[in-house]
């Protein structure tokens, strides 16, 4: 061993003796694993942090009832951050501190997560499935967040190749005025630029708000053939419905983390012909054998209502445990990166995920979907 790889040696091991194994078993018990999620479950976008819980649960539930982990059962410990940063960043200190779990999964938006990842940095705990397809949670790397989903570069690629393909090219764009809504405009700018194009118009909403009179107000002289919305469904559905109201004739798509199912329950008839871009399989139709184990575990907590919010949660969920079986019965924290960056091309029947040292992507899968007269989706 040379000089420079002894002193990396060094470093490496006082970094261990630093974290002390105390704290890289915080969560782990002889009897059970205790996993955090840090969501609204309140608010303007409680339903998509419900959503995703109950499709984490209902892997868990399966997991425990088959004897666990290696003999440990899985806890989900839930906390509501509201769709709010500074809240997402207390509730992830708390799961970390007062809860002391020992990895996270499921969170909910790219303004939160960010608010959260220095904590979940410094802690060096693992966070699978955050639901967000945000650039700046991917670039640059951080090994301790594993996507499960496609990014928003892919969603808004696929939504502006659509358009394009059939001759629409006055596109414009309705955005929440945050991290999540200007990552999901970066994407549309850069598939609209690759093709030479610009947004005739690009206008705003405020998070957690339902005010887009002006937003409207703006579109309506731009006059565009298709608007992309990148927001929460109550502020989409907002701007959607006033502008039937008004007549403004055009469509509108929006990508998948505005919460399909709640978006058309939030529009209702005015719902017909929305364009939704998706990252998870189809959930309604038991076509594959992910969707039909999905649609079974869902049965088995009594849960009746299929949704691609849960379905997203329940795909985490079978990651993080992939990665928990991996990493054996002395878990620890660095022993689950490990184990999840060893996932290539795990096939879960039909969706697959693929990691490595400095790959956690996980997926690129993109699909559109619409909803039609009735409300339902369609492909």
């Amino acid at each position: 061993m040379n000089i420079r790889q002894a002193w990396l040696a060094a470093l490496a091991f006082a970094g261990v003796l630093a974290s002390g194994p105390g704290h890289a078993q915080n969560g782990v018990g002889d009897s059970d694993i205790l996993i955090g999620q840090f969501a609204a479950q309140s608010g303007p976008a409680a339903e998509l942090g419900k959503r995703m819980r109950v499709g984490i649960l209902a892997h868990f539930k399966a997991v425990n009832a088959a004897g666990g982990i290696h003999g440990r059962t899985l806890r989900l410990v839930s906390r509501d951050d509201g769709y709010e940063p500074e809240r997402a960043l207390a509730s992830a200190r708390a799961l970390i501190a007062e809860d002391k779990v020992f990895a996270l999964i499921g969170s909910v938006g790219t303004p939160t997560t960010l608010a959260a990842l220095p904590a979940i940095t410094a802690e060096q705990i693992p966070l699978v499935g955050p639901f967000t397809g945000a650039e700046a949670l991917r670039e640059p790397f951080n090994r301790y967040l594993f996507h499960v989903r496609a990014s928003y570069y892919d969603e808004t690629e696929r939504i502006v190749q659509h358009l394009t393909t059939l001759g629409v090219k006055k596109i414009a764009v309705f955005y929440q005025n945050d991290s999540y809504g200007k990552a999901g405009l970066e994407g549309v700018t850069r598939a609209l630029d690759k093709r030479s194009l610009k947004s005739v118009a690009s206008v705003t909403v405020e998070r957690n708000s339902t005010d887009v009179t002006q937003a409207l107000a703006k579109l309506a002289k731009a006059a565009p053939e298709a608007v992309v919305q990148i927001s929460a469904y109550k502020s989409c559905a907002a701007l959607i419905k006033l502008a039937r109201t008004k007549g403004l004739a055009t469509q509108f798509f929006n990508v998948s983390f505005v919460g399909s199912s709640a978006l058309a329950a939030e529009l209702g008839d005015a719902g017909a012909g929305v364009t939704i871009s998706q990252v998870v399989p189809f959930p309604f139709a038991p076509s594959t054998p992910i969707v039909r184990e999905y649609q079974q575990r869902m049965a088995e907590i009594g849960v009746a209502d299929y949704d691609f919010s849960s379905m997203e949660g329940y795909l985490a969920a079978r990651v993080l445990t992939e990665g928990l079986r991996r990493a054996g019965r002395s878990l620890s924290r660095e022993g689950l990166v490990a184990s999840l960056e060893s996932l290539r091309d795990f096939n879960m029947g039909g969706f697959s995920v693929t990691y490595g040292p400095q790959n956690h992507q996980g997926s690129r899968f993109t699909e559109l979907t619409l909803i039609s007269r009735s409300g339902r989706f369609v492909r």
